[in-house]
Order: C-alpha cells, then structure tokens, then sequence
C-alpha cells in the first residue's frame, strides 16, 4: 500500500523548519535522509526510525517493528510524531550516530 503524500508531507514539514529533511520514494515506501544519511522510512503511512543505541536511549519506552516483510525492526514511532521538537531532536541524534554515507561509484565505460 503506498503512501498519502499528505502523510509524508506531514512529517516532513515537522522537521523541514530545523533541519534539511530530504526524502525519496522507493520500492512503495519513502526513505527519509538527514545530511546524506538515511535515518527512517514511511511505510504503510508509519513512521520507521533507524534504530541508534542514542536514540533508543532518547525514546526510552521503544517500539520495535519491521517497517516491511523482511526486514529488520526499526523504532516505529506513534504518538510522538505530532511533537515537531521531539521528532527533529530524534532525527538529529539518529543521523549523529550513523555511519557517513558511502559514496557512489561513477559508472566507468
């Protein structure tokens, strides 16, 4: 099931005042990035959190879920996506603790 762009848009805009949220659809769902780094991902109009020992001691009560069929559990947030300065500090830390972006290869000829 794909996403209400009003969703995305929703998060987004929580955070876009603080920060340079960016975000691509992919493979049905939305990955967010913060500096280049992928730090959650929308899916079924929920919101994935990557999961950081900083952030989970952040969040404190976790919710863990796998945010499509397969894949790893992240932190699903709920009632705490309404909380601008929370989510965007969420994010921040998220992206602190994840490793730098690799860089993409350029396709030789």
């Amino acid at each position: 099931m794909p996403n209400d762009q009003d969703f995305i848009d929703f998060v987004v805009d929580q955070v876009q005042n603080r920060c340079e949220l960016s975000y691509r659809h992919m493979f049905g769902g939305t990955t967010l990035y913060l500096n280049g780094k992928v730090v959650a991902l929308i899916c079924d109009n929920q919101l994935f959190v990557k999961p950081t020992g900083a952030g989970r001691e952040f969040i404190g009560m976790v919710v863990e879920a796998p945010p499509y069929e397969g894949a790893k559990n992240s932190f699903l947030i709920e009632d705490e996506i309404d909380d601008a300065e929370w989510l965007t500090e969420l994010f921040v830390i998220t992206e602190k603790e994840l490793p730098a972006a690799k860089p993409k290869k350029k396709r030789g000829n």
